[in-house]
């Protein structure tokens, strides 16, 4: 019976780093999955470059595990380590994977040498953002345990509607930092193009799964002190939903802005690209959740 609790703690923990993990790739690789010359550049390149750009993302991973990593765990030895860089790597390459095939720069279609060069070119951030997991937000320590209780026992007191706008406030601040600078870019309506009703559901679902698992499924320290926020919405159900309602509302208040969209609009070219750029606007909106 030991034995077999022992087994089940220890998937249990595999499992939370495999998700710390792909919580920091999308957090650091989101951004450059919207940009289309890395979608050229990464479709034209020869095996050559692809063997190199592996290479190096290994060396720089494996360094990267050496300090920080993706795991609680710090007494690694370098074949622990070896292993983690070969692990970070691969939930790179199927995250952005996925995510690719979300956005349709890979489909039945494309020819194998273009998918690879594509996955290889865009997984690096990912892979990289995977190997700082735990340096995205590393929270309190032992000695700030008495402050973070303080801070809450403060929180109580002001009251649900204060920590909302708290809520509210810190996803529109996140949302703004990832998505910003996609907003103004030609990325969304050529995406928005390809993509029909059925397709906007798996972005919506997507982005909604991403949200949940960064802020209440990967493990950040600052997880705890996020469970006890108090809030209107405070379960982890419905703000994951208020955060993606509004990131959406951030991404179509920013496409606007930058003349993406215009009044005369139909209904159909609102909804298709505030739910594109909703995405990545999720995804910072979840980071500042995690951040305040």
């Amino acid at each position: 019976m030991g034995r077999s609790n022992r087994a089940s703690n220890q998937w249990s923990r595999e499992i939370q780093d495999i998700v710390r993990g792909a919580s920091g790739g999308f957090l650091f690789g989101v951004p450059l999955l919207y940009t289309m010359e890395v979608w050229w550049i990464g479709s034209s390149v020869k095996m050559p470059r692809l063997i190199l750009a592996m290479l190096l993302t290994f060396f720089i991973v494996l360094m990267l595990n050496r300090t920080a990593g993706f795991r609680k765990a710090t007494d690694t030895t370098l074949q622990d380590e070896l292993m983690d860089t070969v692990e970070a790597i691969a939930i790179g390459l199927v995250c952005t994977g996925l995510m690719l095939i979300l956005l349709r720069e890979i489909t039945w279609e494309t020819a194998l040498p273009e998918s690879l060069g594509k996955l290889i070119y865009e997984s690096i951030p990912f892979t990289l953002g995977v190997a700082l997991a735990n340096q995205f937000f590393s929270g309190e320590n032992e000695a700030d345990t008495s402050s973070s209780k303080s801070k809450t026992a403060t929180q109580h007191s002001q009251g649900t509607l204060t920590n909302t706008f708290a809520d509210i406030g810190s996803t529109l601040i996140g949302a703004m930092i990832i998505a910003f600078n996609i907003a103004p870019t030609d990325e969304v309506p050529m995406l928005a193009a390809a993509v029909d009703g059925l397709w906007l559901l798996g972005f919506m679902g997507a982005s909604l799964v991403i949200s949940y698992t960064i802020v209440f499924g990967a493990g950040f320290t600052n997880q705890p002190k996020r469970r006890q926020q108090q809030g209107l919405f405070q379960r982890p159900i419905s703000e994951t939903v208020m955060s993606y309602l509004v990131s959406l509302a951030a991404a179509c208040v920013m496409l606007v802005f930058f003349d993406k969209l215009q009044w005369d609009d139909s209904w159909q070219i609102w909804l298709s690209h505030s739910i594109l750029l909703g995405l990545p606007a999720t995804v910072g909106g979840a980071a500042g959740r995690l951040a305040i």
